[in-house]
């Protein structure tokens, strides 16, 4: 009973609600520990991380709008290039055109040229083989007109001087006959 007794009187004496204060004072030592080395190590090495966060994010904004006004900047710069060198482009296609336009016109002038330098000396020496082709003719139709001429009167016409004027009033008299024929 003495056990009962005491187990009673143990019961009565621990409230679980209420803690022992040498525990209250233990935590209190362990909680000021605890915040003292919080407030001494972690906390400024905390706020140095979140300040070194802070700096580098807004230092990467600062950075990545200077960087986007540099694309920009150089954005711009490549357009008015692009312009500028398709503006050039154009230019050197239109002086090209024209370059190529004059040395068509030089060459189909200097093909004209050529063309009519070659159609004349072709009629120069159609004019001289014509010219010696009629010589030959009157020569051989004169020959050819004293021989038959002797056949037909009977008599030799031999004699050069008399045969050539025998000869060019024949050619002269065909020549008129041919040309009054050829009027009809």
């Amino acid at each position: 009973m003495i056990h009962i007794a005491y187990q009673a009187a143990a019961e009565e004496a621990i409230n679980p609600i209420v803690p022992l204060w040498q525990e209250l004072v233990l935590g209190a030592v362990a909680f000021a520990i605890v915040a003292w080395v919080l407030i001494k190590f972690v906390f400024p090495r905390m706020e140095e991380t979140f300040r070194a966060r802070v700096d580098a994010i807004e230092g990467g904004i600062k950075r990545a709008e200077e960087a986007q006004a540099e694309a920009n900047k150089t954005l711009e710069q490549y357009k008015a290039q692009l312009a500028e060198a398709r503006t050039e482009a154009a230019r050197i296609r239109d002086e090209a055109r024209a370059d190529a336009e004059g040395i068509r016109q030089d060459v189909l002038a200097k093909a004209r040229e050529e063309s009519e330098r070659i159609i004349q000396a072709g009629n120069d020496q159609l004019g001289q083989q014509r010219e010696s082709i009629l010589r030959e003719l009157r020569s051989e139709v004169g020959s050819l007109a004293v021989d038959l001429a002797g056949k037909i009167v009977g008599e030799s016409l031999a004699d050069e001087a008399r045969s050539r004027g025998t000869v060019e009033r024949f050619i002269n008299e065909l020549g008129a006959t041919g040309s009054a024929g050829g009027r009809r």
